[in-house]
């Protein structure tokens, strides 16, 4: 998309083209020194990782610069807006760590707007147009051709005044009027063409009621209720580019109408480029169909973008902040590699995860040199890259459970984890030699037998001699069952929004895997949706609010490596 502004002359290292223009501003003394922005998002529905790179940058800009980052609702249209969006989003805001200053709403400025556009119609600066829909879009013409000026562009003001009251009336007929700004229909900027400014709505208001029944567009709102909070820097996404001159506009007029001279004080949009992930979609139709569709568990199933999403899935919030820091702000649009993100979820997770031992597809091993009445409890590190965090006991027993994978009756060179003949470790206990397996009559392994070596125990003198392999594994008789829930990409194509087939006809039917086999040690039962969790030698998981203590439940957020390149590399 071109854009016309030019960035500072001057550019700085490491920091992004928006600072620098607001360094900019400040240098020049502009808005009286002050910073002051805004995130308003519409509550039509959940927050996405998009919404994210934008929460960071309007609150950032605010923390950096000691201004002020309000949230505003630009909740203009009741048809599609709600109560539960918008305290999901509050929760998504307050997840990632910003707290705004204050909370406003586009509904607060219904009556100044209103005013606002009475004044415009006083102005001959708008008109009430009687079209259809069909009618007003046909006469808007082409980015190379003109439009076709309403046969109600010039009606009386006393007129236009009339019909505009009577919009906003229960009795008044949706899609028979709106209020149109009158600028330039020749204009290049097909924004220009005679914007609408209000239209009928009657469904009632989730703050307002059944009090308006004529609503305004959110290009006639949103640059007035900046100005009304004292906004200095509007800063939104590049589609916002062709609007601004709108914008400006509308802030032009209402500076005359406020008869306000003073222009050290406007608002400013600034754009930057939107956050576009791979094998995914960011558009609100799209999301909703998903969730209306039942094509996905809700809002916050662990595969959608969505910030409660990555939340019950157990990505971290400052890995999500990481991530968007190192992709940074331009003005260009780029597909963002979804394997980024992942890599930046396990590198917070790294540090901040507990490991606990968990088995997800299981087979019995059996020490049969281990005392048949003998239980140990053997410590285990918490997290490696924290000592802080301390330590925990696991319990060690005869029988135990490992992962299937794990064992080859006929192995190659390199295989070096159990195997008939060979030694390997088990996790904080001991060396064990694999001495044979039991089939059952179709000849799949039902047990593997073992025997260890009472001098290698983890921790002791004896443990020093030297093993290729290192297995984790659970107590048989010391373990809890779980169901544990697998996330692949939500769609099979990287761009899904590029593709001229159906979406829906895109998705991944291998997105969601359910195990219900799955074994893990019973202090990992105890840990709670919201701790961060590593399966040792598998990845990183977390408690679902599924969970009961009768049935526990635990989402895969990422595996320990990306799995997904060397698969598609083959």
């Amino acid at each position: 998309m071109a854009v016309t502004e030019e960035l500072p002359k001057e550019e700085k290292r490491g920091i992004s083209f928006v600072e620098q223009l607001v360094e900019k501003d400040l240098e020049e003394g502009k808005n009286n020194g002050r910073i002051q922005t805004r995130f308003p998002p519409e509550p039509n529905g959940y927050l996405h990782i998009g919404h994210a790179k934008a929460i960071c940058m309007d609150f950032g800009i605010a923390e950096k610069y000691k201004g002020t980052c309000n949230l505003r609702f630009d909740d203009t249209n009741p048809s599609k807006e709600n109560t539960e969006y918008v305290e999901n989003i509050l929760n998504d805001i307050e997840w990632l760590g910003f707290k705004w200053q204050n909370i406003y709403y586009a509904s607060d400025y219904f009556e100044k707007l209103w005013e606002f556009a009475v004044w415009m119609i006083q102005k001959g600066h708008a008109y009430v147009d009687e079209q259809t829909a069909q009618e007003i879009a046909d006469q808007k013409g082409t980015p190379t051709t003109p439009g076709t000026a309403s046969p109600y562009r010039d009606r009386p003001v006393e007129e236009n005044l009339r019909l505009f009251e009577q919009m906003n009336t229960p009795e008044a007929v949706e899609g028979s009027m709106v209020l149109r700004a009158k600028l330039d229909m020749g204009n290049p900027n097909m924004h220009f063409r005679d914007p609408i400014m209000y239209r009928i709505i009657h469904i009632p208001h989730h703050r307002t009621g059944t009090k308006w029944h004529a609503y305004p567009m959110y290009d006639f709102a949103h640059g007035q209720s900046d100005f009304f909070e004292g906004v200095t820097h509007s800063i939104c996404t590049l589609e916002f580019v062709p609007h601004r001159p709108l914008y400006d506009k509308f802030v032009d007029f209402l500076l005359e109408k406020e008869n306000d001279s003073n222009a050290n004080y406007r608002p400013r949009q600034v754009e930057f480029n939107r956050l576009n992930l791979t094998y995914t979609v960011m558009s609100k139709r799209k999301l909703h169909a998903l969730v209306d569709m039942h094509l996905v568990n809700g809002w916050d199933d662990p595969r959608m973008p969505t910030l409660c999403g990555m939340r019950r899935r157990g990505y971290s919030p400052q890995s999500i902040r990481n991530f968007i820091d190192s992709i940074g702000y331009t003005k260009f649009d780029a597909l963002n590699d979804i394997a980024l993100l992942e890599s930046c979820v396990r590198e917070d997770l790294n540090k901040r995860a507990c490991r606990v031992s968990a088995v997800l597809d299981p087979v019995k091993l059996v020490i049969t040199n281990y005392p048949k009445d003998l239980k140990e409890e053997l410590v285990a590190v918490n997290n490696p890259e924290n000592e802080q965090d301390g330590t925990h006991t696991i319990t060690f027993s005869k029988n135990l459970w490992i992962e299937r994978d794990d064992f080859m009756e006929e192995a190659p060179k390199k295989f070096f984890r159990m195997t008939p003949g060979k030694e390997v470790r088990l996790k904080n206990a001991y060396i064990v030699t694999c001495t044979g397996c039991t089939k059952d009559e179709n000849g799949n392994i039902i047990e593997i037998q073992a025997e260890y070596d009472p001098t290698s125990k983890s921790g002791e003198s004896g443990a020093n001699r030297k093993v290729k392999g290192t297995l984790h594994w659970v107590s048989a008789d010391d373990c809890q069952k779980a169901e544990v829930r697998e996330y692949d990409r939500l769609f099979t194509v990287e761009d899904p929004s590029a593709d001229e087939r159906d979406f829906l006809d895109l998705l991944n039917k291998d997105s969601y895997i359910v195990r219900n086999n799955c074994y893990i040690e019973n202090w990992a039962a105890e840990k709670q949706p919201g701790e961060y969790l590593q399966f040792q030698r598998i990845g990183y998981f977390m408690k679902d609010p599924d969970s009961v203590a009768e049935h526990l439940v635990f989402n895969k957020t990422v595996g320990l490596k990306d799995a997904w390149a060397k698969l598609n590399t083959k």
